[in-house]
């Protein structure tokens, strides 16, 4: 999972404020949809498969106390509609990265941010990319993107 320290850092990256609606996609534990209905009370979906990890998000939602900010659905991303969201946040493979580009692009409004841990989008260029150190020491690469109305487009 992401470090809670990197997840903060993602967020911020993202510049999160009220009225977002944040997607994760492979939420995990769903740390990061938590910390944004927490810190910035912002609604958040989380995006999961694995049984083990929605069970967990979910008993997590409802020990922070967020029930009414943040979901878990049982999806595939690749399905996923992403019109909704105006921040997007993944620490996914580089080539799953990639399989769900087209979507952000087709289906995300301009203006709309996305925020991958330590997995760059191949020639999508980011609008920043960030080097930090988690508390452990670990280094991690966050990039951000920008959708705009031309991006996806030769």
């Amino acid at each position: 999972p992401t470090p809670q320290d990197v997840v903060e850092r993602m967020l911020e990256l993202a510049q999160v404020k009220k009225g977002d609606v944040v997607y994760d996609l492979g939420s995990g534990d769903g740390r990061i949809v938590i910390t944004a209905a927490k810190k910035y009370g912002v609604k958040a979906i989380g995006f999961e498969i694995d049984p083990e990890r929605i069970k967990e998000s979910r008993e997590n939602i409802k020990k922070e106390g967020v029930e009414n900010l943040v979901e878990i659905r049982d999806q595939d991303i690749r399905t996923v509609d992403l019109s909704p969201a105006t921040v997007l946040t993944m620490y996914l493979l580089p080539e799953v990265n990639l399989m769900v580009r087209p979507n952000i692009w087709k289906q995300m409004k301009p203006g709309s941010r996305v925020v991958s841990h330590d997995f760059d989008m191949a020639d999508w260029k980011p609008a920043k990319e960030v080097q930090i150190k988690d508390k452990s020491g670990w280094d991690h690469t966050l990039y951000l993107w920008t959708v705009d109305k031309n991006v996806g487009r030769p």
